[in-house]
């Protein structure tokens, strides 16, 4: 059996065949089928990408030609099945100029013949679910250069970045301090389709609590004392683009409320105007903190926190990356060398042992300040473990 379900949508405005055509289909139970009675309520769930769309020729308000070309048009790896009891030659031509991959006559047969055409279709249809599964598989990894390492751990996160990247859909990124979130927040963005608009990282824990609403939406002249001018707050700069709120676990409750709302409604208001402005922007946040106890704590909002929980990616720390630090720390070392014009060095295998023992609590801001500071410490090209000063643990 296959490991796939075959989701076929039918649209039938007669109830009682379109009945009959459920029972019949989903009597083998690889079948999941959903009915509509007419196009609006199929066009409105198309977006749910069915593998095969079963469609009858006569509809209220529209035909099975006009939803073809529309399914054509949104997907043409869509197979598309129209049945008719127009026995009528042009409607047949039609259908198949228009992209329709089978057409049924209405009649004693068609419901055999329904099921032997969705047998017929279904093996492409699982070969394409099989090759787009072993994409996700594949990790391209020139699309995440500034993202070093090869264990299964961070493999793991580029998996789920590649998941997010096609979608608008809210992410959250979690993960102890220093382990590069901000770099996951622009790899999102930079392989998305927003990828050529705005991605503006916000700093929430540096901003002082009565500034946040100005800074995130904005003010008007006149808003406050001091507001000698209009200002673009960060979502409006955003627009179009990706906004990153990192340390989101630091907001004001008071201020996560209006960004509760704006997260809800995509919209904004700057300070000192009622005029709300419609934003399309897609919202990344990021914490190091545990947000569920800050909600029992009554540090956040319980409806904030389940919101932001759309696409959750745990960044592993440095510790739990196996090979990754040796990578990263020779990685750190060329570039360092480079930009400071300094000869390259090299990490003795004492040195290297040493540094894999090392609990990295900073992670990768930890490991990058000690690869700087070892090389401007070695007098010599090769830096032995003598040459190595590590952070005390906090």
């Amino acid at each position: 059996m296959s490991k796939f379900l075959t989701r076929i949508f039918v649209v039938e405005d007669n109830e009682f065949f379109s009945q009959l055509i459920k029972q019949k289909l989903e009597m083998n139970d690889q079948n999941e089928v959903t009915l509509f009675h007419n196009g609006e309520d199929f066009k409105r769930n198309l977006h749910l990408n069915p593998d095969i769309v079963v469609l009858d020729y006569n509809l209220p308000n529209t035909t099975g030609i006009d939803l073809l070309k529309e399914i054509k048009n949104f997907n043409d790896e869509i197979k598309t099945i129209l049945i008719s009891g127009q026995e009528k030659v042009d409607v047949v031509i039609e259908a198949f100029e228009n992209g329709a991959e089978e057409y049924i006559n209405k009649d004693d047969n068609a419901l055999q013949m329904l099921d032997l055409k969705i047998q017929k279709h279904r093996g492409s249809v699982n070969l394409r679910k099989e090759v787009d599964n072993l994409r996700e598989l594949i990790i391209d990894r020139n699309r995440y250069d500034r993202i070093i390492g090869e264990s299964q751990a961070l493999l793991k996160v580029l998996r789920l970045i590649q998941k997010v990247e096609k979608t608008n859909m809210l992410a959250l990124i979690t993960g102890e301090s220093g382990t590069g979130k901000e770099l996951v927040a622009s790899a999102i963005h930079y392989n998305s389709a927003r990828k050529n608009k705005p991605f503006v990282a916000v700093n929430v824990a540096a901003i002082p609590e009565d500034l946040m609403e100005s800074e995130l939406f904005g003010h008007e002249r006149g808003a406050f004392t001091g507001a000698d001018s209009k200002r673009i707050g960060k979502f409006e700069e955003a627009n179009e683009g990706t906004i990153f709120l990192d340390e989101i676990g630091e907001m004001d409750i008071h201020m996560q409320t209006k960004l509760l709302r704006v997260l809800q409604e995509s919209k904004i208001t700057r300070l000192g105007s009622n005029k709300e402005i419609p934003l399309n922007v897609r919202v990344i946040a990021a914490t190091n903190k545990n947000l569920a106890q800050r909600v029992k704590d009554g540090k956040m909002r319980e409806d904030l926190y389940y919101r932001l929980q759309g696409f959750l990616i745990h960044l592993p720390p440095l510790r739990e990356r196996d090979n990754d630090i040796l990578l990263l720390a020779k990685n750190m070392l060329r570039v360092f060398c480079e930009a400071n014009r300094m000869p390259l060095k090299s990490f003795s295998s004492d040195a290297l042992k040493a540094m894999m023992k090392h609990p990295w609590s900073g992670n990768v801001r930890e490991l990058k300040a000690f690869v700087e500071r070892a090389v401007l410490i070695s007098d010599h090209d090769l830096i032995e473990e003598d040459d190595l000063i590590f952070s005390q643990n906090i």
